[in-house]
């Protein structure tokens, strides 16, 4: 029995109008009121995510995942059961490369992003307008803030061929994913959505054979290859497809409440 469902929010519980559907909303809150635990897993910050789950109605016993897994947290007081973030000297290390390869970089602190100051212009405010956005030079950051992770947004075809030539040996201390189709991203080796599932169900006593996970895009594919069932969106990238136990309609097809509908309620 399925008892904790983990949901991925761009391409996935939101159409390409960002918006939540009547039917996936039905959906999640039915689910809640049989007492399954309904967690939000972004890439995103909690202070992102504010109207989502007020729209959702999580803000009772609720929790999210985010950071892609680096923070786990009680949506209504944003307690943390669960931190991991980059080390300065990481921080440091992701500068250097995106100068190499001509990438921008952007730092996310909480609900604070430091855009390093750079020759192009980053694209991750019209992605995440909410967020306060803070353009400084390496020099002057402070290295005793926590950075939750770090962002290249930019033009699709541009970063896929920047993308490509980042040295291999960095997979060994980073992960790095796309995000989006304009967001290339950094976390600390072992940060993943599937760590903060794994984390927060013991906390709850629930057991991954219990939880169901939905998603789309490659920083859903650890959630998708860890739950007891892995849902792919039809929209979802052939990675993500491949490693699914089965695939729903896509994001403008109410894709997430027809899997909701079809194995939970």
């Amino acid at each position: 029995m399925i008892k904790l469902i983990g949901i991925d929010l761009d391409g996935t519980l939101l159409n390409d109008d960002k918006l939540i559907s009547p039917r996936n909303q039905a959906a999640i809150k039915s689910a809640k009121a049989k007492g399954v635990k309904i967690v939000i897993t972004t890439g995103r910050p909690l202070k992102a995510i504010e109207a989502i789950l007020k729209t959702l109605d999580l803000y009772d016993d609720d929790f999210s995942v985010t950071f892609n897994g680096g923070l786990v947290q009680m949506n209504r007081t944003g307690e943390t059961l669960v931190k991991q973030a980059l080390s300065f000297a990481q921080v440091k290390e992701l500068s250097s490369l995106a100068d190499k390869l001509d990438l921008l970089l952007d730092l996310i602190s909480d609900g604070t992003v430091y855009q390093l100051v750079g020759k192009k212009t980053s694209w991750y405010q019209r992605a995440n307008p909410s967020l306060t956005f803070k353009s400084v030079q390496f020099e002057n950051l402070d290295e005793n803030l926590v950075y939750n992770k770090a962002i290249s947004a930019f033009e699709e075809i541009f970063l896929n061929q920047q993308m490509v030539k980042i040295p291999t040996a960095l997979n060994s201390r980073f992960e790095i994913f796309k995000s989006r189709d304009i967001l290339l991203e950094f976390m600390p080796k072992g940060v993943n959505k599937a760590n903060g599932l794994a984390q927060l169900g013991k906390h709850l006593g629930i057991k991954q054979s219990e939880v169901m996970t939905i998603g789309d895009e490659a920083n859903d594919l650890s959630m998708i290859e860890w739950a007891g069932l892995g849902i792919a969106m039809g929209n979802a990238v052939p990675i993500v497809k491949a490693a699914s136990d089965f695939q729903t309609l896509d994001n403008n097809q109410d894709g997430v409440a027809l899997a909701i509908e079809q194995y939970v309620l």
